[in-house]
């Protein structure tokens, strides 16, 4: 799955491992969400975007086919 975690992260001027410890889960996860290694669950999905205040939609992508 895409997604624009890394600008949005990047935008706050926050570290892969701020944003870890705000959604508590590893650095390595933020790294494989990131790099779209990983999918994350519904729930972790929603925290993202509501940190960052904008819609799930605007956080994650689905893939191009």
């Amino acid at each position: 799955m895409n997604n624009q975690l890394r600008a949005l992260r990047e935008r706050q001027g926050w570290s892969q491992g701020e944003l870890a410890q705000r959604l508590e889960v590893s650095r390595q996860t933020i790294n494989a969400l990131e790099t779209g290694k990983y999918d994350p669950s519904l729930p972790l999905a929603f925290r993202i975007a509501r940190l960052f205040a904008c819609r799930i939609e605007d956080v994650f992508l689905p893939d191009d086919d």
